[in-house]
């Protein structure tokens, strides 16, 4: 028999089983890496995630036999379909045991939602921004997720195509040998291009060990960037301050000096950024959801001999789109990745059709190695 149940946003008992659900699904597994607690939390908690001011969401269990067998969050995000003149409701945090009954039953709920409010199409797994995982693995199940992706089973994608869902879009990662020697052609260019528009790099280093608040502030302006620099990819909205807040601060438990570069122009105004942060998936699992106690020591490890590196994001302002801007980030981490000694650096998840962010790694001999997908199902 299965049962389907839904749990209020004010339930923290309901809420941690629906997120303790994903762990226990994937204990064992060598490549999922499991959500923070705390991270979760926040993200399905109206008080701290400022998107729930133009968003509504309801969560969902399924119960097979009494036992949980799988689960689902629908969004209502009223901004993104304003944005985009779009009548959607989005599903995220979709977890199944390979049962497609228990798989229908969950998305039953939505699809009675959906009408409900009179939406034609489900599209996901997206969640509330740009700035949260999304997309669901349909190739490279043999590689690990990283901290800004999720994992999931292959049987996931066929219960799916049983549901009748269809490609919206695909997000593509990419793995790329960091070299043993800078690249002279993209330092050049990175020094050309700083005289050229009298831009610096910022010693965020020196922030960061000496004065926090001004760290802060580039923090800031960088996520405005990224704002700007988003506004047009499929599926992103708006993020107001107290978002970029919160965003800065999951930023700051991994930041790397030497995998982080600002640049600014005359005015002290950010005109384009990168962060890459290294793989704490190991953590992630052994934590179980908290990293004190058991994930602490891997996660000190991963911090300290960093072998892989991910990227979180890349970002630069309309006007200097076009200049070879991006080209001062690329070599400023460049140089810390071989400092560091970092043998491999993974993309995040890049939209297939984003050529300008696929364009900045060209040099550099990058591997497809996961496929995500965005499905959409029509009410």
């Amino acid at each position: 028999m299965i049962e389907v149940k839904e749990i209020s946003l004010s339930d923290k008992k309901g809420k941690k089983k629906f997120f303790k659900f994903l762990i226990d699904l994937y204990k064992g597994n060598k490549y999922a890496a499991p959500n923070f607690y705390f991270d979760e939390f926040a993200e399905f908690d109206p008080a701290v995630n400022d998107a729930f001011r133009f968003a509504d969401c309801r969560m969902f269990l399924a119960y097979k036999d009494g036992k949980i067998a799988g689960r689902i969050a629908g969004i209502w995000h009223r901004g993104a379909n304003e944005k985009f003149g779009k009548n959607e409701l989005r599903f995220t945090r979709f977890d199944v045991i390979d049962d497609f009954e228990v798989t229908k039953a969950l998305f039953s709920k939505l699809f009675a939602w959906a009408k409900e409010l009179g939406m034609e199409e489900i599209i996901g797994p997206i969640s509330f921004s740009d700035l949260n995982e999304e997309g669901m693995l349909v190739d490279g199940f043999d590689k690990e997720a990283s901290y800004i992706e999720l994992y999931n089973f292959p049987y996931y994608v066929e219960h799916m195509e049983k549901l009748g869902a269809y490609k919206v879009v695909d997000w593509t990662s990419y793995e790329i040998k960091v070299p043993a020697e800078q690249d002279m052609r993209v330092k050049n260019l990175a020094e050309t291009i700083k005289k050229k528009h009298n831009l610096k790099v910022v010693d965020l280093a020196y922030l960061y060990k000496h004065d926090r608040k001004k760290f802060d502030e580039y923090g800031m302006k960088c996520l405005t960037v990224l704002d700007e620099a988003f506004a047009h990819l499929f599926g992103t909205s708006p993020i107001n301050d107290k978002q970029k807040a919160r965003e800065l601060e999951s930023i700051k438990q991994v930041y790397v000096p030497e995998l982080s570069c600002a640049v600014v122009d005359e005015n002290d105004d950010v005109v384009v950024y990168g962060f890459m942060m290294p793989r704490i998936s190991e953590a992630m699992r052994k934590g179980r959801g908290h990293v004190i106690p058991f994930g602490l020591p891997a996660f000190i490890r991963a911090m300290t001999h960093i072998e892989r590196a991910d990227m979180m994001s890349v970002g630069v302002t309309a006007k200097y789109a076009n200049t070879g801007a991006v080209s001062i980030v690329i070599d400023h981490c460049l140089e810390g990745l071989i400092k560091l000694g970092v043998k491999y650096l993974e993309t995040g998840p890049e939209l297939e059709e984003n050529s300008n962010i696929q364009q900045l790694w060209k040099s550099w001999d990058p591997k497809l190695i996961k496929r995500r997908r965005c499905w959409g199902l029509k009410v």
